[in-house]
């Protein structure tokens, strides 16, 4: 059983099954009744091989998972992708040997900030692969979800390695840095896009 986050409820892999749509080629066509006809924080993700709607089913130190069914799972952390499991491409693990600026929250940045990231793919089993990172903030831009338009900051994060380069980009709320949107990669050629439904909200620190 997967422990919900209010009281002592739990949800059944039953009950995922019946919120989630597959990745198998699946669209996702949620809408502001849809979303509030479930009790649950939902996710919605898009991915090359399809769509989906997850729902949140575990919190453990920061971490977040965000559970469908056929064990496809995919875990946050301040908005970010820290792992994934039953995608065809994985990010088995994620880490910031350094300064996160994450955790600090995206609404500080006043210019480009670089860092450290390490990540670990699969199927290939590319362990350890550390990445030269910046996050760049951008202007201001509508972006509409469930009908409603949020006026959100616009970062990108660029990830470079030998051999290896991709973009990430991330639409915060220029408030409290939460993350209602984002654009992010879990292999090289693997993006996963990420829009909060019904979030669980944990402002930045």
């Amino acid at each position: 059983m997967l422990a919900l986050l209010a009281g002592c409820s739990t949800v059944s892999l039953g009950s995922v099954e019946s919120v989630r749509l597959a990745f198998q080629g699946d669209k996702v066509d949620a809408t502001p009744e849809s979303v509030a006809a479930s009790p649950y924080f939902q996710l919605q993700a898009n991915s090359p091989a399809g769509q989906a709607i997850l729902i949140l089913a575990k919190t453990e130190q920061g971490e977040l998972g965000w559970y469908g069914g056929n064990h496809d799972i995919v875990f946050t952390r301040d908005g970010v992708i820290a792992r994934t499991v039953g995608l065809p491409q994985n990010l088995d693990a994620s880490a910031f040997p350094g300064e996160n600026p994450f955790h600090q929250g995206l609404q500080r940045l006043s210019g480009p900030v670089s860092y450290t990231r390490r990540m670990d793919w699969s199927p290939d089993y590319r362990y350890g692969v550390i990445l030269r990172a910046q996050l760049e903030p951008k202007g201001l831009e509508d972006v509409e979800i469930l009908g409603k338009v949020h006026r959100l900051r616009r970062v990108d994060e660029s990830l470079t390695a030998q051999g290896v380069h991709f973009d990430n980009r991330y639409w915060v709320d220029p408030a409290d840095g939460f993350i209602w949107k984002s654009r992010q990669y879990v292999a090289p050629d693997y993006p996963l896009e990420l829009i909060q439904l019904r979030p669980y909200r944990e402002p930045a620190a």
